[in-house]
């Protein structure tokens, strides 16, 4: 009897290539599935979540010794096109908090993100967490911060990063005529804790992002107006207070805010989203409880109280039920 032929080398290799090809089909497959799942379930996106954190170049304009600085590009490339984070930020030096003012960064192209900070990069920097466990600590953080800086006419690729990100404390700030486009862990645009009178106007967002385009968290008596959000498939704009994160209580709530003549796209919207959400959180996160014990803010009552907002002339198209959702009180709303 002849014995069955042994395949030959080019035989076994093709034959593992297709097994690869279709446990590669199968993965890719099974990533899509819990892909839609999450973003029509839970709101986020866990691709864009896996955008691996890559290095960045930083172009730092800090203390009250940068006050004035004008970067202008002419449209050309901030920093020759490398990817690049320009951090605006405030310097303690031993007794008080220095902090730059009257910058202005336009005409340009950057490849990367803005950051403005004062005490702290987010809402859980350890001077941030200390200045929340005491009663006046919006104001602290106000003084502590830049102030009036200008972002116009800049096209943002992002990258990983949030493109634009106002720290605690950052006001009148105002971001014009920019468009955002690229890949964001998170959002397009964050107002954090304790920020305020900023404005956001004339803006397209084109960015794919892992949840919201922009994030009001805490942040009151900004203007939102004449923006334009061609992808939002998890949502436009949600006002809510980031209660507990970090430890750090949030005193200020969300509340006081325009919107206004804004454009949402709100096709491929997931079940879950909105195109505008007042109140979006109200207490929903397991660390609401790290900043217990303290009788004022967010340790007090966990609820965003997204209250006392304008909500007026917005565009949906197509429109759709979830155009916008109001979980807060005394918010004037004209659709």
């Amino acid at each position: 009897m002849t014995a069955p032929a042994t395949p030959s080398r080019a035989q076994r290799n093709r034959s593992r290539a297709v097994r690869a090809g279709l446990l590669l089909v199968m993965c890719v497959a099974a990533l899509a599935a819990v892909e839609g799942v999450a973003r029509h379930l839970g709101g986020r996106s866990l691709t864009a979540r896996l955008i691996p954190p890559l290095r960045y170049e930083r172009v730092r304009l800090c203390g009250a010794a940068a006050s004035g600085t004008v970067l202008d590009a002419g449209g050309g490339w901030l920093n020759e096109g490398k990817r690049t984070e320009i951090l605006i930020c405030s310097r303690w030096n031993g007794s008080a908090w220095e902090r730059p003012a009257d910058i202005t960064i336009r005409n340009a192209k950057l490849r990367g993100a803005i950051r403005i900070t004062g005490m702290g990069r987010n809402g859980q920097g350890a001077a941030v967490r200390a200045s929340s466990r005491t009663e006046g600590h919006t104001a602290r953080a106000q003084a502590a911060a830049p102030t009036r800086v200008t972002i116009s006419n800049v096209w943002i690729e992002a990258d990983g990063r949030i493109p634009i990100y106002l720290a605690p404390g950052v006001t009148h700030v105002t971001v014009e005529a920019c468009v955002i486009t690229g890949r964001s862990r998170s959002v397009a645009f964050y107002f954090d804790a304790e920020s305020g009178r900023n404005t956001l106007r004339g803006n397209t967002f084109a960015a794919r992002v892992a949840r919201e385009a922009v994030a009001v968290d805490g942040s009151a008596g900004n203007r939102i107006v004449g923006n334009v959000f061609t992808s939002m498939p998890l949502g436009g704009i949600y006002l809510y207070r980031n209660c507990g994160e970090g430890g750090t209580v949030r005193h200020q709530t969300p509340n006081g805010n325009i919107l206004a003549d804004n454009r949402f796209m709100t096709r491929g919207l997931a079940r879950c989203a909105y195109g505008i959400w007042l109140g979006s959180r109200n207490g929903r996160r397991a660390y609401c409880g790290c900043d217990a014990g303290y009788p004022f803010g967010s340790s007090l009552d966990n609820r965003d109280f997204a209250d006392d907002n304008i909500v007026t002339n917005n565009m949906f198209t197509p429109m759709t039920p979830r155009a916008l959702r109001d979980d807060g009180s005394h918010n004037r709303i004209v659709l």
